[in-house]
């Protein structure tokens, strides 16, 4: 097992992108974690006021991260290009942190520590 996090920025005000829904699911095809027969068990977070989510202990090897930035977008009343951004990640053996800088029509990632 590894661990993983994630921290989302809201890159057009410069603050924490708190409430926003996420989910990991582990992903199938090469590089997959072993597959014991069950089907895959997705898990859903909200990031914290500070943008973040501690997923805790986490198979290694691809995953998908899925971040509802429409909803989060739309509850705020602003306009985005994005429905959701979608994130097809290889999570090592050590600890993994996944970062997202988004704005309205425009993000980036990148694996932070």
């Amino acid at each position: 097992m590894t661990t993983a996090s994630s921290h989302v920025l809201d890159a057009a005000r410069g603050l924490p992108a708190a409430g926003l829904a996420v989910t990991l699911l582990p992903a199938s095809g090469p590089g997959a974690p072993a597959d014991d027969g069950a089907p895959p068990a997705a898990r859903h977070a909200v990031t914290d006021a500070d943008g973040r989510i501690a997923w805790g202990e986490v198979a290694p090897g691809r995953h998908v991260l899925t971040f509802a930035a429409g909803d989060w977008f739309a509850a705020q009343g602003r306009e985005t290009f994005f429905g959701q951004v979608v994130l097809d990640v290889v999570l090592g053996p050590d600890h993994t942190h996944v970062a997202l800088l988004l704005s309205p029509f425009a993000y980036t990632t990148y694996r932070g520590s």
